[in-house]
């Protein structure tokens, strides 16, 4: 059974969700950034980590990659043309829309408040602003990638949730309706009702 260390507030979310999707059992610790649970598992405090037996994963899209290859779903085969257009797409959303949202969250209450920059703020909500809309035109529907679901789909609608949570744009009408169509999953729904 695996363990999932960090609490729901957080990237965690992403690995709770799909362990939900992938209907199976862990035990969730609902711990804090730098708490000592964290630090007993990953030296630099980061949520989440995924303890597997003896093993201790982090990232939480390198939790996903690996949650998703050793059971077989919501990915497409290693090696494959598809995967690789995967990869692009997990890629694209952690660069373009992940990144921002946590520059946005380290100059808001992350960093000490004498080294964070208020007015940059701003400027990231106009490339987060542009940079949905670019992920929109590449939109295949239902899914990033078409009828196939991967873990890039869930990345996006969290970060959008987490937009959203935080102020930014709303999405354009395509990426709204996709992000209200994974919000409405029951997997999404069970993951959200967690402490």
């Amino acid at each position: 059974m695996y363990d999932v260390i960090g609490s729901r507030a957080s990237r965690a979310f992403r690995v709770l969700w799909l362990l939900e999707e992938l209907g199976l059992d862990y035990n969730h610790l609902p711990v804090a950034p730098r708490s000592a649970e964290a630090l007993a598992v990953n030296p630099s405090g980061k949520i989440p980590a995924l303890r597997d037996g003896d093993a201790v994963l982090t990232d939480s899209v390198a939790i996903m990659t690996f949650l998703a290859d050793r059971h077989g779903q919501f990915t497409h085969a290693p090696g494959s043309h598809e995967r690789a257009a995967q990869d692009a797409l997990t890629h694209r959303v952690l660069d373009e829309v992940d990144a921002i949202l946590w520059t946005a969250a380290r100059h808001s209450f992350v960093l000490p408040e004498e080294h964070r920059v208020a007015a940059v703020k701003d400027s990231l909500k106009w490339e987060y602003e542009r940079n949905i809309t670019g992920l929109e035109a590449a939109f295949e529907g239902p899914f990033l990638q078409g009828e196939s679901m991967t873990i890039a789909d869930l990345l996006l609608a969290h970060c959008l949730m987490w937009a959203g949570k935080a102020g930014f744009a709303a999405p354009p009408a395509r990426l709204a309706e996709y992000l209200a169509m994974m919000m409405a999953r029951p997997a999404f729904q069970r993951a959200a009702a967690l402490p």
